[in-house]
């Protein structure tokens, strides 16, 4: 199967979206336990982790992909019945 090649529009919107999850990363792990004595629940873990999923699955979607050369058949029968 060919690999499908990222357009420029798919990096720029990835690299932005990677831009952002380090901002918002950063800012809630420098804001999380402010005025807080002892120890404070990490509630930045729980975003971090399922942003970060979400990044790596935004990865993959644009610098894994592959052509399927059989999907313009699935749909021709699908719309044929």
């Amino acid at each position: 199967m060919p690999k499908i090649k990222p357009t420029g529009k798919q990096k720029s919107i990835f690299y932005i979206h990677t831009v952002i999850f380090a901002i918002a990363t950063i800012l809630s792990w420098m804001l999380y336990d402010k005025g807080v004595e002892g120890w404070a629940y990490p509630w930045p873990a729980w975003t971090t982790a399922a942003w970060g999923l979400s990044l790596i699955g935004h990865w993959c979607a644009v610098y894994l992909s592959y052509d399927d050369p059989g999907h313009e058949e699935y749909k021709r029968q699908e719309v044929n019945g």
